[in-house]
């Protein structure tokens, strides 16, 4: 008789994704150093935004990579400083001092991680596809967008070096894709200005560099009921656009790496980055889709390793080679934002052949959404009235499927309505002027074997039908209910109004 421990299974430890090959490495390496480049501009204007040191967008961007790379839904997905979150907290620093927003961090933190405990991940699934691309759509317009005042009001040099970075990005990878095309465009646009001494503006222009680590630490503010009262707001809405830029970020990358993410994990990774972010003094974040898009779609990465060492290298190029990053020129970093905005767009979807097939609902939604988007310049706000209107134009449509045919008796004696379809509150309504209560017999049979009641407003109209024939001295039988549409109609029936 064998012993019972050799039926126990040996534990392996299984090897990382991004060991699986040189090639693989080498990608995630070098990916998460072009990331890191474009992430440093973006985290000192993100600080501008916020009304704070360049210090604190910085080293916000380094532990929310760091962090969300580890505990984070979705590999390959940049977290850092974002001008979403700094406009969400700003006027908090601006009112009460940088404490007070290292607080909200800390507390919309916390709130990430309760949401995404209590599963608020799973609301995903009822994002339409339309407000999806909408979503996309704007980002792309918005990551334009955001570079048109880094060339308004610049030499003349910045334009032909914005075009040169372009022309590099395009053309290097058909002689090779060994070295991501992003990073040879920035160095070789850093060594020509260098080299030339050509007078443009650079990553140094953005703000003084942090020489030192982040020291954790905890807000310098009262830990009182009143501080609990401001911060609250400000860090309610922080959470809500932060899990939300996120989760559909992810969604976005799930789509274009044809992988599954895991959304509740990334819901709590997200609030413990920031919790971090928080205790270590900085801005906190969610995901960036331009960074992402750089990460995932230009460079490659696919795992956790190119999220982790775009923090990494972030802090090691301002900390020690801050002066060499500062020489970097805008136009070099204006460039690959441009190459992730045109490849972010989705072009299929505004091609006049898709567009006259399309659904004109369909359409409305996806245009509801960028047009939100970009004029708040809120991805959140955008996103949730892109959904309000997808339902309302979804309501709209479903409201006429329910339909309704009587059949009398040979004899007269008896009706037989068939109803089929769905009755909820938009269908239901018309439900009761359907049926002829002056002139059907006695006896009206209601059958509801083709349809489906969804809401106490289906309930409240079969009542209603009910009261009018029995006004005249009418008997109404319904038939045909499937369970759960008995249950509610047994649940409910007689108990909407106060009459009863």
């Amino acid at each position: 008789m064998s012993s019972p421990l050799t039926t126990v299974p040996k534990l392996r430890m299984s090897k990382p994704d991004w060991l699986a090959s040189p090639k693989i490495f080498r990608t995630e390496v070098l990916a998460g150093l072009v990331v890191a480049l474009a992430l440093i501009p973006e985290a000192i204007s993100f600080s501008i935004i916020a009304g704070v040191d360049p210090a604190v967008g910085l080293f916000a961007s380094f532990t929310m990579a760091v962090v969300i790379s580890i505990v984070g839904g979705r590999k390959a997905m940049i977290s850092a400083a974002t001008g979403a979150m700094a406009l969400v907290i700003a006027p908090l620093n601006h009112e009460y001092g940088l404490g007070y927003l290292i607080a909200a961090v800390i507390l919309g933190g916390l709130i990430q991680i309760a949401l995404g405990a209590l599963g608020v991940a799973k609301l995903m699934r009822f994002v339409p596809r339309s407000v999806m691309v909408g979503f996309v759509n704007a980002l792309a317009i918005l990551i334009f967008m955001a570079q048109v005042p880094e060339m308004r009001d610049v030499p003349w040099a910045v334009y032909p070096l914005i075009i040169g970075g372009l022309a590099l990005m395009v053309f290097f990878p058909k002689i090779t894709t060994v070295i991501p095309a992003p990073l040879v465009s920035i160095v070789i646009l850093t060594v020509i200005t260098v080299a030339a001494g050509i007078a443009v503006p650079n990553v140094g222009d953005k703000g003084e560099l942090p020489s030192s680590l982040p020291v954790p630490g905890l807000p310098d503010v009262p830990f009182t009921m009143d501080t609990l009262t401001t911060i609250a707001p400000y860090a309610f809405a922080f959470a809500l656009v932060g899990l939300m830029e996120s989760l559909m970020t992810a969604k976005l990358v799930d789509d274009i790496t044809d992988t599954h993410s895991n959304k509740t994990r990334e819901s709590l990774g997200q609030g413990i980055a920031n919790v971090i972010t928080g205790f270590f003094g900085g801005m906190g974040g969610c995901a960036m889709i331009g960074q992402t898009m750089i990460n995932v779609k230009t460079s490659g990465a696919r795992t956790r390793l190119s999220t982790f060492l775009s923090g990494v290298f972030l802090l090691v190029l301002v900390v020690v080679f801050g002066p060499v990053v500062s020489t970097i020129p805008m136009a070099a970093l204006v460039a690959v934002m441009i190459l992730v905005a045109m490849a972010t767009f989705d072009w299929h979807s505004i091609q006049p052949k898709t567009l006259k097939r399309m659904p004109v609902g369909e359409t409305v939604v996806m245009s509801v959404t960028v047009i939100c988007v970009v004029a708040t310049h809120n991805l959140a706000i955008g996103v949730i009235v892109g959904c309000i209107t997808a339902m309302v134009i979804f309501a709209k449509r479903v409201a006429h499927i329910a339909e309704v045919s009587g059949v009398v008796d040979p004899d007269g004696n008896q009706v037989v309505y068939a109803v089929t379809g769905e009755l909820f509150f938009a269908s239901s309504n018309d439900l009761v002027y359907q049926f002829n209560y002056k002139d059907d017999p006695d006896d009206v049979v209601i059958d509801l074997s083709d349809a489906h009641i969804w809401d106490a407003s289906s309930v409240a109209a079969l009542d209603a039908i009910e009261t009018k024939y029995g006004e005249r001295g009418k008997k109404v039988t319904i038939i045909g209910l499937n369970k759960a549409s008995a249950e509610m109609h047994g649940k409910l029936a007689g108990q909407l109004t106060g009459s009863h």
